[in-house]
């Protein structure tokens, strides 16, 4: 977690479980295709599974917490008070932390209910989850996990969550699951093995003082890459495989190919397309495109020194609190180019071997209450959309959330939505992520470096 004014803070409120002997595996990078001296180890690892905390938090035993088919809330509610809730989630923004551990962490004291922790996210957790279902481990160190896309394509695979659960959580009822863009994850219905929590759509971000009129189009966006050379460039992490995934989509022959399930054939020849794309822009990248930063924090960083013109961000709305915090410049401003950008949702499940399975069911109920989505709209706080249909909220949280979605960088989430791409099928993702590195940063022309 960042050791800033933020994070010092935090720690006194948060305890961070450090990874346990499962991490092994994390490190290892799963159980399969694993170097020799490390299947040695988790062969070892494996045997002495018992002894390794199997147990899971005190107080947090499966037959305390866990919850039946006949259960009512208020049964529910009973069996999950004062109970430890062990959180697996991404930890690289001080705000989220803050938000989570500060904010929430206090209004779960109403049930007694403590938070930890985990920071674990993307492959790592399906690594440390993959070692659990594999060795059979009936008491697990999770009990919610936030998870979208590729992440819950595998953990479903895998059989690693629990549910369906969403449909016993009174504040569901909200949920806007009328939305496509909500319902489904990467073209794959939830079917209540994850809740959804919050929705965001990427934005490009420019300096206003330098680019007057951003590029609409992708022929246009080209032009101005080869006109301005070094001044745009996207992170091989996350947020630029999202970036290409956009401009994936708009070399589909057909507006539906991607709607659906997965089809190579279609992700064949939209890839190709992609990657020719990509050739022809890329001398006239950041350093000639040799090299691109790591993540979108040192996209970030490039825009404030001047080096880059363009950044990016895959919440819509952080471009406020970003400029607030100093990371973006004050002539930062977002928007979504003509050509559209991916909108998605994220979410939180809970995993199968969880031993609270009542706690993480308060805990998820809280977070999609009106109260909880209001505050993380705001953008001093978090700036995340809400996953609720504001159209059936009644007073005073109407007017609540109306007030705390005011944007003053980026247009407003109705206007950006008629602009939203939704998500193609997760193994989308999961072949850019591979073909990146092959067709481009491991091609012996560029590599992906410090900025």
């Amino acid at each position: 977690m960042r050791q800033d004014c933020r994070g010092k803070g935090l720690m006194r409120v948060v305890r961070l479980v450090r990874d346990g002997c499962s991490g092994m595996v994390a490190e290892c990078g799963g159980l399969r295709g694993l170097s020799w001296w490390c299947r040695a180890a988790v062969g070892c690892w494996l045997l002495v599974l018992a002894g390794c905390g199997g147990t899971g938090s005190a107080g947090n035993s499966q037959q305390q917490r866990s919850v039946t088919s006949d259960m009512s809330w208020q049964q529910i509610e009973s069996r999950g008070v004062n109970s430890v809730v062990r959180v697996a989630m991404w930890d690289g923004d001080p705000l989220i932390n803050q938000y989570m551990a500060g904010w929430v962490g206090q209004r779960m004291e109403q049930y007694g209910v403590t938070l930890e922790f985990v920071p674990l996210h993307g492959q790592q957790l399906v690594n440390r989850l993959l070692v659990d279902v594999e060795s059979g481990r009936q008491a697990g160190e999770l009990d919610v996990v936030w998870i979208n896309g590729e992440t819950f394509f595998q953990l479903r695979q895998m059989q690693a969550l629990w549910g369906p659960f969403v449909d016993r959580l009174p504040n569901a009822a909200l949920l806007n699951l009328a939305d496509d863009q909500i319902w489904l994850d990467f073209q794959r219905p939830i079917d209540g093995y994850e809740c959804p929590w919050g929705t965001v759509q990427q934005a490009l971000i420019h300096h206003a003082e330098r680019v007057r009129t951003p590029p609409g189009t992708l022929s246009e966006l080209t032009d101005w890459i080869k006109q301005h050379p070094g001044r745009f460039t996207f992170d091989s992490g996350f947020t630029g495989l999202t970036f290409l995934k956009s401009v994936l989509l708009q070399f589909a022959e057909d507006s539906d190919d991607f709607s659906g399930a997965y089809s190579e054939a279609v992700y064949r020849r939209a890839a190709d397309r992609l990657w020719a794309w990509v050739r022809e822009v890329r001398p006239h990248l950041w350093r000639g495109g040799q090299t691109f930063p790591q993540d979108v924090a040192q996209l970030h960083a490039l825009l404030l020194s001047g080096e880059v013109d363009f950044s990016m961000s895959n919440n819509d709305g952080e471009v406020e609190n970003k400029v607030r915090e100093g990371i973006l410049p004050e002539s930062a401003r977002g928007y979504v180019p003509v050509f559209g950008s991916i909108r998605n949702t994220h979410y939180l499940g809970i995993p199968r071997n969880s031993t609270n399975h009542a706690g993480a069911l308060l805990l998820i109920n809280f977070l999609i209450s009106e109260e909880a989505q209001a505050e993380k709209l705001r953008s001093e706080v978090w700036g995340d959309g809400t996953v609720l249909d504001t159209a059936r909220l009644t007073a005073p949280w109407d007017a609540r959330f109306a007030t705390a979605d005011q944007r003053e960088r980026v247009p407003s989430r109705a206007e950006l939505r008629r602009r939203a791409l939704a998500e193609p099928a997760a193994e989308v993702m999961l072949r850019l992520h591979q073909e990146l590195r092959s067709e481009i940063l491991d091609s012996g022309e560029s590599a992906a470096g410090q900025p």
